[in-house]
């Protein structure tokens, strides 16, 4: 780690978390840098307080930064003693001390020396010895000092106990004066109040502070990680209390009887932290947001219709202008979202639900007699994804958003600038692929829109469930008491689509063997043992070699495996980017990327404009540096983040949801154990569009489409909707 000495010229960005972005002015460096001595650098790093009086050595290293350049990235910090008569007399005037002039400062320290500041701290009285200082003088300057000095000691003290400065600040930021009270009453309530900083680092600090495994503080903490990790990891939105108990027993590893765990978990019920309705357990959070979306629903379900003339005419008129004719079921979709207030429409591939959100937005364009502008203020249109809000506004040629994106999301504080206090203006939201809206980020987009704006969710009944929590889409249609349009016809199998059949047999269950055994070529079955699946892989896309990297694309469910995610990039990569003395390379971990390289985006980075599931191509590397290009957007990647990414030529079925490729190549083997199954097949084979290639085991599709068991979760917005409309909708 590289260390700089020296002080503070200039602030150029300062956040509301702690986090800075300033200018130094180096007095010394370790040697690897003593070219920088004497010069002024930009900084960046998370701070409790800094001046541009004190000296200050900053630990840490030097990072490329796109915008703002090479910068060094502050880890830790310490400030150093004022000792000479100048700095202390400086500090004194800085304002931080009111009614402190230099006359009086250079008098108290003529008094009182280069201790100053120590015998200030230890007896306030001693200023009562010099002229001019009164008694309120002597206690402001006592009190300001000590909470300046109390604040940084708090960030020391909690730096030594192992937490990082960010983590330090977070901690201070959240309680402020109370911090040391809070540490030493209960470290593990951190836990509860500053979920970035993560159970398992506070556990380990905590152990390392003598807390005994069985102590009652760590026995809850671990009771509710363990609920929102099940919660997260497999989808439920209650848990029961065997389970609760059994992985409670592996996290604390150290047996704890019957009783004490039920007496920790009725505290944790007692203090609002958990919900007991029966046997269903829930934490708090997640019983408020399923509860909250249930009587939104219902408001807006209850509401009633919005009566509007001549609505057919308009919809006539729809079709006209645009030479098409839509079918039954899309007009009662086009008809219904112009006069209900919440409004679902779902269908499967080839139904024509993008088309509809087209007739939709333009219906109410014409309908309220909208300009250009005043449309897209009012109309928004949004989905879980950056693919999937680029291949909407492609399609109606009007802004899409991510759902983080509109909702403004601060990666820093993980917390959205459009919510209950600052809400939306947008009258009618629409939500595209609504099966991959978990219960949180619907609750919290309900939260930044007005309570009487419309919503239209649309998506596939059928697809894979959320990454998050709950099953919104889901749980909404099986409900039935909310209007609910449903389109069964399909357009795509008027063009004589195959796969559009391979998808609707794999839902039912029932593979019909003809679908492999027809003139048509955009299905092939490549029937191999799972030994020959990675060479018969090889094959197809050497013939495919030429295709845009945006067209083609494995779909893997795995990572592990030979026949994994893992192995099959580094296969592919050979052969859509062999190495070369023209393509520079750089190694991460066990993984070489090179110039030209498919890239997907693992994590959301809403500063650059890029999300999870996106895709793109290394455009070049530069030392330690790689630029990737996103449809445009260039966006440089450090070693810093350079886990945010990974290749793309084999992603995962999960990562595809809401994308479409025109050829598809999809691996199925027996090896593939548990995550063989209905729904995951089934949103693979819907992200084809012209081709699709299956390889391996014909078992194991048949095998994959009869297993309709990994999806189940357990959640409750079915139940409440029921419970609060019955059957008034």
């Amino acid at each position: 780690m590289d260390f700089i000495k020296g002080t503070l010229k200039r602030i150029l960005f300062q956040g509301d978390n702690g986090y800075l972005v300033g200018l130094f002015k180096v007095k010394e460096a370790n040697s690897e840098n003593s070219e920088i001595v004497n010069q002024t650098i930009t900084f960046t790093g998370y701070f409790h307080e800094i001046n541009d009086m004190d000296t200050y050595i900053f630990h840490g290293k030097f990072v490329f930064h796109q915008k703002y350049g090479e910068q060094f990235q502050v880890e830790s910090y310490e400030r150093l003693e004022r000792e000479d008569r100048d700095s202390i007399v400086e500090f004194l005037t800085s304002g931080l001390f009111k009614g402190i002039g230099e006359k009086k400062a250079q008098k108290i320290v003529d008094v009182l020396g280069k201790d100053t500041l120590k015998i200030i701290l230890e007896n306030p009285e001693n200023l009562i010895l010099i002229p001019t200082i009164t008694k309120k003088q002597a206690d402001m300057l006592h009190n300001t000092l000590l909470e300046y000095e109390s604040s940084y000691q708090t960030i020391l003290f909690l730096t030594d106990l192992g937490f990082s400065t960010k983590e330090s600040m977070l901690i201070y930021n959240k309680y402020k004066i109370k911090t040391m009270d809070i540490i030493n009453e209960n470290l593990y309530q951190l836990t509860y109040d500053l979920l970035d900083i993560g159970f398992k680092k506070i556990d380990t600090i905590a152990l390392n502070k003598e807390y005994s495994k069985t102590d009652n503080r760590r026995i809850e903490a671990v009771i509710i990680y363990v609920m929102t990790e099940i919660c997260n990891t497999i989808g439920h939105s209650y848990l029961l209390i065997d389970e609760i108990y059994s992985n409670t027993l592996k996290v604390l590893n150290v047996k704890i009887d019957d009783e004490t765990f039920i007496n920790n978990l009725n505290n944790l019920i007692l203090s609002n932290k958990v919900v007991k309705d029966n046997e269903k357990y829930f934490l708090f959070e997640m019983n408020e947001a399923e509860e909250y979306i249930a009587k939104r629903i219902k408001y807006l379900v209850n509401k009633s219709d919005t009566e509007i003339k001549k609505l057919e005419d308009k919809i006539s008129l729809l079709e006209s202008s645009n030479n098409i004719k839509y079918n039954e079921e899309q007009l009662l979709a086009i008809r219904s979202s112009q006069t209900k207030h919440f409004l679902t429409i779902t269908g499967g591939p080839g139904t024509g639900k993008t088309t509809i959100i087209k007739a939709i937005v333009n219906l109410y364009k014409e309908l309220n007699k909208l300009s250009y502008d005043n449309l897209i203020k009012e109309v928004v249109m949004l989905a879980p994804t950056g693919r999937a809000s680029k291949r909407i506004s492609e399609s109606t040629l009007l802004p899409a958003y991510t759902i983080h994106r509109f909702l403004k999301w601060n990666k820093d504080t993980n917390k959205f600038a459009v919510n209950e206090y600052n809400k939306s203006e947008a009258k009618m939201v629409i939500i595209d692929e609504g099966s991959m809206v978990d219960v949180n980020l619907f609750y919290s987009l309900l939260k930044g829109i007005k309570t009487d704006t419309k919503i239209i969710l649309v998506g596939d009944y059928y697809q894979l469930p959320s990454v998050g929590p709950g099953q919104v889409l889901k749980d909404i249609i099986e409900s039935e008491v909310v209007p609910v349009i449903k389109l069964n016809y399909l357009y795509r199998q008027e063009e004589g689509s195959n796969i559009i059949n391979l998808a609707y047999d794999v839902n039912s269950g029932m593979i019909n063997d003809d679908v492999f055994n027809t003139n048509k070529k955009d299905l092939v079955f490549e029937e191999v043992d799972s030994s020959l699946v990675i060479d018969t892989i090889k094959k197809i896309c050497t013939k495919h070699k030429k295709d845009s990297y945006k067209d083609f694309q494995v779909l893997v469910p795995m990572y592990k495996t030979l026949n994994g995610i893992d192995n099959l990039n580094k296969i592919i990569q050979d052969i859509f980017n062999p190495k070369s003395s023209k393509k520079k390379e750089i190694t991460v971990g066990d993984v070489i990327y090179r110039e030209n390289d498919k890239i997907l985006q693992l994590s959301n980075m809403p500063d650059e404009n890029i999300f999870n599931g996106d895709i793109g191509v290394i455009s070049s590397i530069d030392k330690k540096e790689i630029m990737i290009d996103f449809d445009g957007n260039s966006v440089r990647f450090t070693p810093s983040n350079f886990n945010k990414f990974k290749h793309g030529y084999a992603i995962s079925i999960h990562k595809s949801q809401g994308s479409e490729f025109k050829t598809v190549i999809l691996p199925v083997v027996g090896g593939y154990g548990k995550m063989l199954y209905r729904k995951l097949y089934y949103t693979a084979i819907t992200r084809s569009k012209k081709k699709l290639y299956l390889v391996g085991e014909y078992s194991a599709l048949k095998k994959g489409s009869f297993n309709n068991n990994s999806d189940i979760r357990r959640t409750t917005i079915k139940d409440r909707l029921i419970a609060k409309i019955g059957n008034n909708a």
